[in-house]
């Protein structure tokens, strides 16, 4: 299970504003938990470690954490639906009214069966692709022009919904320290993403 929101700190708050938010997307429960689906969860929940921001409180139908990625660094707010994948975004919209934070700035971290085990990829925008919490997040967001850090979980060899379903909603095959080494890539890959942007705002307002 995620450490999220088991964790004392005092590294920030859950209320005010913020420069972007992390949406990790997954199904809440021990039924789920360490599938390929919960991914989003996993890397959340290794970026609130990585940060030490402080325990999670529940907020927008979520689990909800916020801080600044480094000492003076951008300020983020973390959100772990707890509504089950196919309504996050009922607790991503709220989230991001609360916290002000632009479209483009509301990073989606999400299982990617298109992507072989172990790749990550960053995108802005674009379609969903049969993916139901991204769909959620559209309709929750009014627009699916929001970032995405896609995790690859691999594709089955099979193309049968029920098989892929099973897929997804399985645990990982392949072993312990590989699945925590795409996890940590992909934390730092968001971490990337949000400096690359920040330096892109710091420098357009010079």
């Amino acid at each position: 299970m995620p450490r999220f929101g088991r964790r004392g700190g005092s590294g920030g708050s859950d209320s005010g504003s913020a420069d972007f938010l992390i949406v990790g997307l997954g199904n809440p429960g021990s039924r789920y938990a360490a599938t390929r689906h919960n991914a989003g969860f996993e890397v959340a929940d290794a970026l609130s470690a990585r940060w030490e921001l402080p325990r999670a409180k529940k907020r927008f139908g979520g689990l909800v954490t916020s801080g600044r990625i480094r000492p003076g660094g951008p300020r983020v707010a973390i959100l772990l639906p707890q509504t089950f994948m196919n309504e996050s975004g009922n607790s991503a919209g709220p989230a991001r009214g609360s916290f002000g934070v632009p479209l483009d700035r509301v990073i989606a971290l999400h299982d990617e069966i298109d992507l072989p085990f172990g790749e990550v990829r960053t995108k802005l925008g674009g379609g969903v692709a049969g993916h139901n919490g991204l769909k959620s997040l559209e309709r929750g967001l009014g627009s699916r022009d929001f970032r995405r850090v896609r995790i690859g979980v691999g594709r089955p060899d099979s193309t049968d919904p029920e098989i892929v379903s099973r897929h997804v909603l399985g645990r990982f095959a392949e072993g312990r320290d590989e699945v925590a080494a795409l996890f940590a890539a992909a934390a730092e890959e968001t971490e990337r993403l949000i400096d690359e942007i920040a330096t892109e705002t710091d420098t357009s307002e010079d």
